[in-house]
């Protein structure tokens, strides 16, 4: 039987190249007669790049930027030559993921995307005319602000202290903020993920995504009030308002779908002119996914976490929708599983599989993640696996 390995990352604990491999050495201890073919995947999220350099190949620059608390971090950006037309990835969470802060640091109020706009300097320095940035994971809550200062927008002083600080920034914050738009426009900016939060409201990233990092109900409101006049700073100083092609009317950037994604930083790529595409479909896409299916018997993917977010815009669920298209079976094998049988089947999976089940078995998988992994994953080989 052939078997296509393709997981997302499993948390912190094991990106996606890391949980594949883990998965495959499983199979192959239950079903060694088995031909498996490992296909890593990404939302955008961590692991973006190691899944795309695995793909695509490419070249993999390395950096130093700023993490969400300005100390220096090593990071890359993976560059391809594509049809003559040089494509930069960039994974944002290098520069603002919750995994570069201890638990007593993770504040959503202080932490800025400074080093995700030096990671698009070094993008376009290394000649990108298309940079695809991979959203998700980050810790970050600032609107973009210091993605566009580091760039030079504006003084760091008051757009690169975390997103709080933004409700002091002066009229001229974003005094520079055409020039960066020049010089930006003949680069396509691809906005790569799943997320459909808005910048502002009710359902906004600091109502939604800033609990999630560390924020009070308090700090929530306060960071929604100083996002609301940085929005306001950035309509004052844009040369021209963006016009909607369908309705002609201005378009308010800061409700549309994705602004929201990773606190607002996709708020501020938009602004530099980006699209947005979804951060699954783009790496499904790049690493040939249905060619890899129509040459498989069964698909095997796998998540750290399966709750009611995953039944959405997730590998799980890009992965369940695009095998099932060809008839082919896929099972989950998750680190947990929060859902009940019939929302994994309404996504079209044959069977779904956790690692840990109980208090005890989720003290196991945080001690040895690749061990733990690799024996639910060859009991699922053995269920699955017709034999030689």
């Amino acid at each position: 039987m052939r078997v296509l390995i393709a997981p997302d990352s499993f948390g912190s604990t094991l990106g996606p190249v890391q949980a594949a491999t883990a998965m495959a050495q499983g199979w192959l201890d239950a079903a060694p007669h088995d031909e498996l073919e490992l296909l890593p995947l990404s939302d955008g999220g961590p692991g973006f790049l190691d899944v795309l350099a695995r793909a695509l190949g490419g070249t993999t620059v390395a950096t130093t930027v700023s993490d969400p608390l300005g100390r220096e971090v090593p990071a890359a950006v993976l560059v391809v030559d594509d049809g003559g037309r040089r494509t930069a990835y960039v994974e944002a969470c290098q520069a603002t993921g919750l995994h570069l802060l201890a638990a007593d640091e993770r504040d959503p109020g202080l932490t800025s995307t400074w080093g995700v706009g030096e990671l698009l300097e070094t993008a376009v320095a290394e000649g990108a005319r298309r940079v695809v940035v991979g959203v998700g994971g980050g810790s970050t809550n600032d609107g973009g602000a210091g993605l566009l200062a580091a760039l030079g927008a504006g003084p760091d002083s008051a757009l690169a202290r975390g997103g709080l600080a933004l409700a002091d920034a002066p009229d001229d914050a974003l005094l520079a903020l055409p020039a960066v738009l020049d010089r930006f426009a003949d680069v396509e900016i691809v906005l790569a993920t799943d997320d459909e939060t808005p910048l502002l409201g009710l359902q906004g990233t600091s109502a939604v995504e800033a609990p999630r990092k560390g924020a009070s109900p308090e700090q929530a409101q306060a960071l929604e009030a100083a996002l609301g006049h940085f929005t306001d700073l950035v309509v004052r100083a844009l040369p021209s308002i963006p016009v909607d092609l369908l309705t002609g009317r201005p378009r308010r950037m800061e409700r549309e779908v994705g602004a929201g994604a990773a606190g607002g930083l996709g708020y501020a790529l938009l602004v530099l002119g980006a699209r947005r595409v979804g951060g699954v479909d783009q790496v499904l896409r790049d690493c040939g996914f249905r060619v890899a299916v129509a040459r498989s018997d069964l698909v095997v993917t796998g998540a750290g976490k399966v709750d009611w977010s995953t039944l959405r815009g997730s590998v799980v669920s890009g992965v369940a929708a695009a095998t099932l298209e060809t008839g082919r079976p896929t099972v989950l094998v998750a680190g947990e599983c929060l859902v009940g049988r019939r929302e994994t089947m309404s996504l079209g999976l044959a069977g779904t599989y956790a690692v840990a089940d109980t208090p005890r078995d989720v003290e196991a998988m945080v001690a040895d993640p690749v061990a733990t992994l690799a024996a639910r994953t060859a009991r699922v080989a053995r269920t699955w696996s017709p034999g030689r």
